[in-house]
């Protein structure tokens, strides 16, 4: 399977590309923003391709195109203002579902973040344009005719293992935090899993092994 990796030099997407890199089952190509973040993935001897979430969705479907899934897991970042929180972690989210769409690439998982479809939590965090922009992004994916699966972690932490988790699949009661790596061991897990089609997944630290937490939401 032919994979596009969309944010792909951040963590989450680093990591994944690593893993997908060292599968037999995968063809992993980084999207990347500039050409100075290429070197870590020629280390890791995955191709990459230079592009902005800015362009038009002419522009990012004539990427997409020639693959057979995609993860988004781009964002602007916290040392951007919210300007760039709309243009990459929605408008650019919305570009890539609909070019994925009209391209016929079917397969399409998101990186989200917990809590958001839910206004009343907003209201509580110093970010709320960011959960604006994760719901209205997860709402076109949510309604697109793609075999989506979107996931929604907790706070990301930088352990390097992935640990056991917790998934759920609607809004409940989950602890603080979950490292990137495990959220990274989910996607390449439920990547070709049928059964975590049209899932919206929110997910922390838990007690569950990956493959048994997904094998629980998706019941």
């Amino acid at each position: 399977m032919k994979v596009l990796v969309i944010g792909a030099n951040g963590k989450i997407g680093r990591i994944l590309s690593k893993k997908l890199s060292a599968s037999e089952d995968y063809e992993p190509t980084a999207f990347i923003r500039n050409e100075e973040q290429r070197a870590y993935f020629d280390e890791i001897g995955v191709p990459a391709i230079v592009e902005s979430l800015e362009q038009s969705e002419e522009v990012i479907g004539n990427v997409i195109k020639d693959f057979d899934a995609v993860v988004f897991t781009a964002g602007s970042g916290g040392k951007t203002g919210y300007d760039k929180t709309l243009e990459i972690d929605l408008d650019g989210a919305i570009k890539a579902v609909q070019a994925a769409s009209k391209h016929q690439v079917k397969r399409f998982v998101m990186v989200s973040a917990a809590h958001a479809d839910e206004r009343s939590y907003w209201g509580q965090s110093s970010i709320k344009p960011y959960y604006i922009a994760k719901h209205y992004a997860d709402k076109e994916l949510s309604q697109s005719d793609l075999d989506y699966t979107i996931l929604r972690p907790v706070r990301l932490t930088d352990e390097p293992d992935a640990g056991k988790v917790k998934m759920l699949n609607e809004p409940g009661q989950l602890e603080r935090e979950i490292p990137r790596a495990a959220v990274a061991e989910t996607i390449l897990t439920i990547l070709e899993d049928k059964a975590t089609y049209g899932k919206i997944i929110e997910m922390s630290r838990g007690e569950d092994s990956i493959e048994e937490a997904v094998k629980k939401v998706c019941s």
